[in-house]
């Protein structure tokens, strides 16, 4: 089960860096961040937990920052303003699902955003 992404008054936690893999590393599809170089499986282990909370971290960020813009897209003070069909549609999302991450993005750009206030998901 994913942990609750951290509020704007909650302290982030640091994951554990994601190091940049080389060229010639990344197009080896067996290669994943040197895991299948970790003989001991309590370390491979240890470091694919980390990774993990890693990708999460970044992926709950990332969905913020699409909630803040998809917020600004649809403001009504642009001129050149989105409907949420349209970001919908630019982001493959649903319209519904548009819909609540303008206003998780406006929550959290608001600073309103706090404990028990709803995700988009």
């Amino acid at each position: 089960m994913a942990e609750p992404t951290p509020r704007r008054n909650e302290p982030r936690l640091r994951p554990a860096p994601l190091l940049f893999e080389p060229a010639a590393a990344a197009s080896d599809p067996e290669h994943f961040f040197d895991l299948e170089s970790i003989d001991d499986p309590r370390a491979l282990l240890a470091r694919a937990t980390e990774l993990t909370h890693a990708f999460r971290a970044a992926a709950d960020r990332a969905v913020e920052f699409q909630a803040m813009a998809a917020a600004q897209l649809a403001d009504p003070r642009r001129f050149d303003r989105l409907t949420a069909a349209d970001i919908a549609e630019r982001a493959e999302w649903t319209e519904d699902y548009a819909k609540k991450m303008v206003e998780f993005g406006r929550g959290l750009m608001s600073g309103a955003e706090g404990p028990g206030s709803p995700d988009p998901v």
